[in-house]
């Protein structure tokens, strides 16, 4: 039977079939580069525990943002029987039944009015609760979080940190005397044995982070250079998109405080805004933005990540370049601190400015929170209106030399 030959359409089949699996890899390639440029990386041990930090503990977020404006539009306009903006100033009972004559905190005592007054919108920070109940909650936020793929993964990562690392800290106080066997420091005694394989196993713990979050963190390198070298502020907007949890942009406390990821008006400057425009924070929920973040603490944030990723490059080489007896005493020790410390502050820097974003922008109320406010508000229990739930630390005066020598000068600059 003699062979038909294929038709023109059937050859133009397999022409487009050829040209598309050529093109299937660059395709890949070039999506693959776009999800990393635009992805949030896995959160390491200690960015995950600054985040987590940063936030109040004693609140379960189990409702969006929009929810809890709503009810918290609804409480203070007094719908449901519930006002936080109602004066307190009229006598009232306690939360143990007592009357009192003048608004008070949770700890009975006496308070001002005006720093418990909600903001100009409304919001009230969360309440502060007893022990017992920041300890239910926290346990509970803990809960959900654990449950959570990532959540028990860093979880486990922790506690085998926590676990290797303290049984190191015991062998090198020499905590286990009938370890030192001939002697402490004899190169085959179990206390040395022991130190090994403990160092093994953190270096293996330490390689998660440090070689895992790698392309993330070269990823911001690259962008923080493109921005210190050839003032790209594409990047650094990136940058701030990445971490918007803490970073503020340059400009960005001008932008009207409705501006937000799903509200964004075509004559707001592009240049306050993070790219991709959808990662710009949310509106601040007390209608104040916090100001903008020094952009040498990006900077620092990221040095310390890639540093950490390098420093474990050097420990992997000498731990697993070099067997134990011709290892240096002194290096495993030294480059587990060095890691360990560039990690902690770079997570401590985190944790300190979303502190502050926080303290100023707000936090999501729960519906459990609004609650407690106009029931305590009800019973002339007043909280302050702050993220820490208290009493404002009141400025220092000036002693009256200070005072006459800034009045001094002054008045010698005027007459200049």
């Amino acid at each position: 039977m003699a062979d038909v030959p294929p038709s023109a359409s059937a050859v133009e089949s397999q022409s487009e079939n050829y040209h598309a699996r050529q093109e299937s890899i660059p395709g890949m390639v070039r999506r693959l580069s776009r999800e990393l440029i635009e992805s949030n990386p896995p959160e390491g041990f200690m960015a995950a525990t600054s985040d987590i930090a940063s936030s109040v503990v004693a609140k379960l977020k189990h409702h969006n943002h929009n929810q809890e404006q709503d009810q918290l539009r609804r409480s203070t306009s007094g719908e449901n029987g519930l006002d936080l903006n109602r004066s307190t100033s009229t006598p009232g009972a306690s939360s143990d039944g007592a009357t009192i004559t003048a608004p008070v905190d949770v700890k009975n005592e006496p308070v001002s009015v005006k720093q418990t007054e909600p903001f100009e919108n409304g919001y009230h920070f969360p309440p502060k609760y007893s022990f017992k109940e920041s300890t239910t909650h926290g346990l509970a936020s803990f809960w959900k979080y654990f449950i959570t793929p990532w959540g028990f993964f860093w979880t486990l990562y922790g506690l085998n940190v926590v676990a290797w690392g303290g049984m190191l800290f015991l062998l090198l106080c020499n905590a286990a005397p009938a370890m030192c066997y001939p002697t402490c420091d004899d190169i085959d005694s179990p206390r040395r044995k022991w130190v090994e394989w403990d160092s093994q196993v953190l270096t293996a713990l330490f390689c998660v982070t440090a070689f895992g979050l790698a392309p993330w963190r070269f990823r911001d390198l690259y962008y923080n250079l493109r921005y210190r070298f050839k003032g790209d502020q594409a990047a650094l907007r990136r940058l701030a998109g990445i971490h918007r949890s803490w970073f503020r942009l340059p400009g960005s406390q001008n932008l009207p405080v409705d501006v937000g990821p799903n509200n964004i008006p075509d004559d707001v400057p592009r240049e306050y805004l993070a790219l991709p425009e959808n990662k710009t924070p949310d509106p601040p929920l007390t209608g104040t933005r916090a100001p903008p973040t020094p952009v040498w603490r990006m900077d620092y944030v990221i040095w310390c990540m890639v540093l950490n990723t390098l420093a474990q490059c050097a420990l992997c080489g000498i731990m697993w370049g070099q067997n134990r007896y011709d290892r240096p005493a002194w290096s495993t020790g030294f480059l587990v601190t060095v890691g360990c410390v560039i990690a902690m502050v770079g997570g401590l820097e985190m944790f300190l400015q979303g502190k502050k974003v926080k303290s100023i922008e707000g936090v999501p109320c729960s519906e459990r929170d609004l609650k407690k406010l106009a029931s305590d508000r009800e019973q002339g229990i007043l909280h302050y209106n702050n993220l820490k739930a208290k009493k404002p630390k009141e400025k220092k005066k000036k002693k009256v030399k200070d005072v006459e020598a800034d009045a001094g000068r002054e008045k010698s600059g005027s007459e200049v």
